[in-house]
C-alpha cells in the first residue's frame, strides 16, 4: 500500500500506515487491537456526543471498528487512518440515529419482502390505533421468530436487552458474568441476527 508523496503525514499517522499494513499482510492481531486502542476512546467520545447514550455509543464504536476492519483493504493512504475511521464512525451514527425512534423497540433491521421492498421491524409503542397494535403485534412476533432461532445463550440475552430493556450492567448483574462477556456476546447476537433477518427466506 502506498503512501501519497505529495502529503505529510505525522509521526503517528505514519505509524497507523504501518499497523495496517501489518494486519492486512501478516494477519497481525496484535496490530488491529493497537489501532483500536489507539482511537477507541475519541471514537467512543464523539459517538456519545451524537447519540447521548452510553449504552448505544459503547454498541456503535464497536459497531464502527469492525465495519473499519472489515474494509480496511480498500483504505488508501491519501489521507489519515483517524480521517477514514472517524467517517466511518459518524456515518454509522447518523445511520443509528436516523432509524431509532423515540420510544421504539429496535433491532435496527430490515428484511427485504416479495416485492423487493425494505421493512423495518421496529415496534412502535406511543399512541397506537388498533390497526397499529395489530401491526405492532404481528413485528413483536417476526423479531421473537427470529430470536427463537438464536442459540440458546444469545436468546436470553437479547430478550434481556431488547424486550426488557435492561441496561449492559443490569444484564451482566441478571447473569452474574463479566460485562465485557455481556457485551460482546450481545454483538455477536446482533451479527446472528442479521443474517437470520438478511436470509429470511431460508428461515421462514
Amino acid at each position: 500500500m502506498e503512501i501519497n508523496s505529495n502529503k505529510q503525514f505525522s509521526d503517528k499517522a505514519l505509524e497507523d500506515f504501518r499497523l495496517i499494513d501489518s494486519a492486512l499482510e501478516d494477519g497481525d492481531e496484535q496490530a488491529f487491537a493497537e489501532l483500536m486502542q489507539r482511537y477507541k476512546m475519541a471514537v467512543y467520545h464523539m459517538i456519545l456526543k451524537m447519540v447521548r447514550n452510553v449504552d448505544d455509543a459503547e454498541d456503535l464504536t464497536i459497531e464502527a471498528f469492525a465495519k473499519a476492519f472489515k474494509n480496511l483493504h480498500k483504505f488508501k493512504k491519501d489521507y489519515t487512518f483517524s480521517t477514514w475511521l472517524f467517517r466511518i464512525a459518524t456515518n454509522n451514527a447518523i445511520d443509528f440515529i436516523r432509524k431509532k425512534k423515540l420510544k421504539t423497540l429496535s433491532l435496527n433491521t430490515t428484511f427485504t419482502n416479495d416485492s423487493g421492498d425494505d421493512v423495518n421491524i421496529d415496534v412502535e409503542d406511543e399512541n397506537l390505533n388498533p390497526q397499529q397494535e395489530a401491526i405492532k403485534s404481528q413485528k413483536i412476533e417476526l423479531v421473537q421468530m427470529f430470536v427463537t432461532k438464536l442459540p440458546a445463550k444469545y436468546q436470553r440475552l437479547v430478550k434481556l436487552r431488547y424486550f426488557d430493556e435492561l441496561s449492559y450492567d443490569e444484564i451482566a448483574k441478571e447473569l452474574d458474568a463479566p460485562l465485557g462477556t455481556i457485551k460482546a456476546q450481545l454483538y455477536r447476537a446482533r451479527e446472528l441476527m442479521y443474517e437470520l433477518v438478511k436470509n429470511k427466506r431460508e428461515h421462514l
